[in-house]
């Protein structure tokens, strides 16, 4: 036997793709662990002690599922945003929620709108369902909100994806300007809005919260990934009109959410003390990165994130060459994946010892790359 012959012609024509190689991997294939884990914008600064203390007390009812209906969590999370319980959805991460999004809308031949260079994870379920991407260059190292409208359009596009803040760039638009683009698209566009990064962003980013609910073509996705330090117990939301909410009701795995997992959201939204020293953190984790970048001639672009992309200078394959550099040293950073964004790297917040680390690094590998590229 050559293989299972009846898989979908699709999937028989997808590539295996991962969209990120995690650190894990390429540990494994350092033979050692990193010194400073800069690469993946989790948070470094952990988890408030409050959530270490509800999973140690919910850890010996592991046996049971998750609620399938993440009652506690949606109701939680609708007092603290000021909605109604049917506004929001629970899933397994932004990039779960995103699949489903992603399901809602598209069959084989759809044209998807996002831009050039943006969050990859999202082009992979537009493939996996056999959309079509239409993507649109950064301008100025933002997404161009007047060439999503433009390509949408042209292309009669039934989904369209904007981050703000954005990743990889750290940019970010005025919620008046995103509640724009929400007023411009027809009624048969979705459009998704992940938020991932909304705890750091400036006053006046986002849109308020009320204002995009009685939209139907609206999603907004949020995370406990970031901020909040829960990366590894995959758990996020989304935020729309109560009769797209339901309509994950139809496709989501209804009992997808460990009890741990949860119980942790739960714990960490109730924390918001804790929260808001972490986004101070980040904060002065920024300033430090930018200072390092500085120190070596390199330029850090603002940012509302809890990363910081760091213009290196020149091109692509020389940005490229300093994050090899980098991770030999046993730095862990990401770069974007087109031209002209892959002129930087891509450094995450973090603890002082592995800012320290990522400084004293730093310049070796800029040598180091300078006399790779040329």
């Amino acid at each position: 036997m050559t293989g299972f012959k009846c898989f979908t012609e699709l999937v028989q024509s997808l590539p295996a793709t991962v969209p990120f190689v995690g650190p894990e991997e390429q540990e494994r294939k350092r033979g050692e662990p990193f010194l400073a884990r800069l690469g993946a914008n989790e948070s470094g600064f952990g988890p408030s002690p409050a959530v270490i203390e509800a999973l140690a007390k919910e850890a010996p009812d592991i046996w049971k599922y998750g609620d399938s209906q993440n009652f506690d969590l949606r109701t939680a999370l609708a007092d603290h945003l000021g909605v109604d319980y049917a506004n929001l959805m629970v899933g397994e991460g932004v990039d779960g929620l995103l699949g489903l999004a992603v399901r809602m809308v598209v069959s084989p031949g759809t044209p998807v709108v996002t831009s050039l260079g943006a969050y990859p994870t999202f082009n992979y379920h537009v493939a996996g369902f056999g959309g079509r991407l239409v993507t649109v260059p950064y301008r100025e190292d933002r997404e161009d909100l007047d060439g999503l409208l433009e390509a949408v359009l042209r292309e009669d596009a039934p989904l369209v994806y904007l981050s703000n803040p954005d990743n990889p760039m750290g940019s970010w638009w005025e919620g008046g300007k995103v509640l724009g683009l929400a007023d411009s698209l027809p009624e048969t566009t979705m459009l998704v809005l992940d938020e991932a990064y909304c705890e750091f962003a400036p006053q006046g980013a986002l849109p308020a919260i009320d204002s995009l609910l009685a939209r139907p073509n609206v999603i907004r996705m949020r995370t406990f990934s970031k901020a909040y330090g829960l990366a590894g117990m995959r758990i996020g939301y989304a935020i729309g009109a109560p009769e797209t909410i339901r309509t994950f009701d139809k496709i989501r795995n209804h009992f997808g959410m460990s009890r741990l997992s949860l119980v942790a959201a739960e714990a960490a939204l109730k924390d918001q003390d804790y929260l808001r020293g972490v986004v101070a953190d980040v904060s002065s984790a920024r300033d430090r990165i930018a200072e390092i970048a500085s120190a070596s001639g390199l330029k850090a672009l603002p940012s509302a994130t809890n990363f910081v992309a760091i213009d290196c200078g020149r091109d692509g394959p020389f940005a490229r060459a300093v994050l090899d550099a980098l991770v030999y040293r046993g730095v862990f950073v990401r770069m974007p994946g087109v031209a002209p964004l892959d002129r930087c790297i891509r450094v995450s917040a973090a603890p002082a010892p592995e800012l320290d680390a990522f400084a004293r690094l730093l310049p070796a590998a800029l040598d180091e790359a300078a006399t790779r590229v040329g």
